[in-house]
């Protein structure tokens, strides 16, 4: 489904540049589970955003469901993500304006489809179902984490790039979860 070849990332932060990801290589198969693990700074995030399209490697090639992420344009970028990857980002990105269930639909809208049903669905197995009508401010932390992954499974992506899915989350919601994202 994904893979990256010695690929690197350097970020230019006042007046210096800050490497964040030098020569990484990793394969990613269908059906196939994978943690990364590594301390605080060690190029987990910036490497999810390298599979999501969301930045571009300096160096190295990025493949994620046959589309080079490196050199593809961004309208063909913005399609892969509307289609094929579903994100859970470190910090929600929930649309604040939007209810719980129109932030599940939005990766739906965007792509000019509904599906009440699954949206529905997911909020049921994210146990957001009595709060749907609720807004990210009126939601726990907790709440919010589960309402991005419900929204980043909506389309039925063939990847799913999660930054800590389960940060947020006590056991038995965060179990749930990756139970959810397993499957």
């Amino acid at each position: 489904v994904a893979f990256v070849e010695r690929a690197s990332k350097t970020y230019a932060r006042a007046h210096a540049a800050v490497p964040a990801l030098r020569s990484a290589t990793l394969s990613l198969m269908p059906n196939e589970m994978v943690a990364l693990v590594g301390p605080s700074g060690c190029g987990k995030s910036t490497l999810l955003n390298l599979l999501s399209g969301v930045d571009r490697a300096d160096e190295g090639r990025v493949e994620v469901c046959g589309v080079d992420l490196v050199h593809a344009g961004e309208a063909e970028l913005v399609r892969l993500r509307r289609t094929q990857i579903g994100i859970v980002f470190q910090s929600f990105h929930l649309v604040p304006h939007l209810t719980v269930e129109e932030n599940v639909a939005l990766p739906l809208s965007l792509a000019g489809r509904r599906d009440d049903a699954r949206v529905r669905d997911l909020l049921r197995r994210v146990g957001l179902e009595a709060r749907r009508a609720h807004f990210p401010s009126q939601l726990s932390g907790g709440e919010q984490q589960r309402t991005a992954v419900a929204r980043a499974l909506v389309h039925r992506p063939s990847i799913v790039l999660a930054d800590e899915p389960t940060g947020n989350l006590d056991s038995h919601n965060g179990a749930a979860v990756l139970a959810l994202l397993d499957e």
